[in-house]
């Protein structure tokens, strides 16, 4: 049966061609990313947060917890606030007011570099 098998392909003759594909178009890069690869993209919707700041409290405490209790940060009034896209920090910012809404005025942006650390 074996035998039978390998007769048959040994007769049969295999076809194909090239595969062609096109060449990359170095002169649209901008930064890291092709402009038009990026387009798709451009109406995607990211979790934004803004973290004011951190503590550490015992279980007793927690459970103490009431309307009107004041929970102390670690960071001071004077810091800046950290700035997170999807878990990410990509800047910082001071706290503002505009019109009765909290708002984020951006102070700095991380570098590239600090961005993209831990990505891959």
């Amino acid at each position: 049966m074996l035998a039978a098998l390998e007769a048959q392909n040994s007769d049969a003759t295999v076809s194909g061609s090239v595969a062609d594909f096109p060449k990359f178009n170095e002169s649209k890069k901008k930064g890291f990313f092709e402009d038009d690869k990026l387009e798709f993209l451009k109406d995607l919707q990211l979790n934004v947060y803004i973290e004011l700041g951190r503590t550490k409290m015992q279980i007793k405490d927690i459970l103490e917890l009431e309307r009107g209790y004041v929970i102390e940060l670690e960071k001071l009034a004077s810091e800046p606030v950290d700035v997170y896209v999807n878990n990410k920090k990509i800047a910082e910012g001071e706290v503002v007011v505009i019109d009765k809404h909290f708002g984020i005025r951006i102070t700095s942006l991380l570098e590239a570099g600090e961005r993209l650390q831990g990505v891959k």
